[in-house]
């Protein structure tokens, strides 16, 4: 089945250019110039991917209004930034709002469909898995592999693809020091270290939103993270 990929940029010639690389590589991909045309092509129906600039038009952050408005419908739809605003304000206010991955324009075209390629790849490997019904207690934590849920202390905590994936890598080995480079490979996708860290600085805050007093991801400094057991 192919694979749909939403790309919503308002620099029409850019956005043709992604378009047909990523047609080359088989995929089929929709173009959208704007929040407001995304958002409604969104609710009648959700792509396999999107990638999104953040300035849009007059809306200069209108990216990041549609990033949470798309998360928000579909919590685990792999979502990539792709944008010239490189800053790490940016950058952190991207994944914060629950964006996988963070690209800027800079990037070479090939290694831009790697990561495509990366994130995709994960949700394939979820659906392969369907009918395993594999799950992960530890402690308060429990993962349902299978349906990508994770609930802690009995309550549902909404991670994204790449999120749940740094959890399930933590949580299967308690206590071992898993380093930002292992957490990549488990997550199955390319990041930087700074990117890693944003990530896991947010799935603690959506712990501590239901356990204030949730430590289980202890930071080994200078090597990586843990979980606590």
């Amino acid at each position: 089945m192919t694979a749909t990929i939403a790309i919503v940029e308002d620099e029409r010639a850019i956005a043709e250019n992604y378009r047909d690389a990523l047609r080359r590589s088989g995929y089929r991909v929709d173009l959208y110039s704007s929040r407001p045309e995304a958002l409604g092509a969104f609710r009648q129906r959700l792509p396999d991917l999107a990638v999104i600039d953040v300035g849009l038009g007059a809306e200069i952050e209108g990216g990041f209004e549609l990033c949470r408005e798309l998360r928000a419908m579909a919590p685990t739809l792999p979502i990539l930034f792709l944008t010239a605003r490189d800053s790490e304000l940016d950058i952190i206010s991207g994944l914060r709002l629950g964006a996988d991955d963070y690209l800027t324009k800079d990037i070479s075209l090939p290694h831009m469909q790697a990561r495509i390629n990366a994130l995709l790849r994960r949700v394939s490997v979820l659906r392969d898995q369907s009918d395993d019904g594999e799950t992960l207690a530890q402690g308060h934590l429990d993962l349902d592999i299978s349906r990508l849920h994770c609930r802690w202390r009995g309550e549902p905590v909404d991670l994204t693809v790449t999120e749940f994936w740094i959890v399930h890598a933590l949580a299967k080995r308690p206590g071992h020091v898993k380093s930002r480079s292992q957490l990549m490979e488990a997550a199955r996708v390319v990041l930087d270290d700074n990117t890693i860290t944003s990530h896991v600085k947010r799935i603690r805050r959506k712990f501590q939103v239901l356990d204030e007093s949730f430590d289980a991801i202890g930071t080994a400094y200078g090597m990586g993270y843990r979980w606590q057991v």
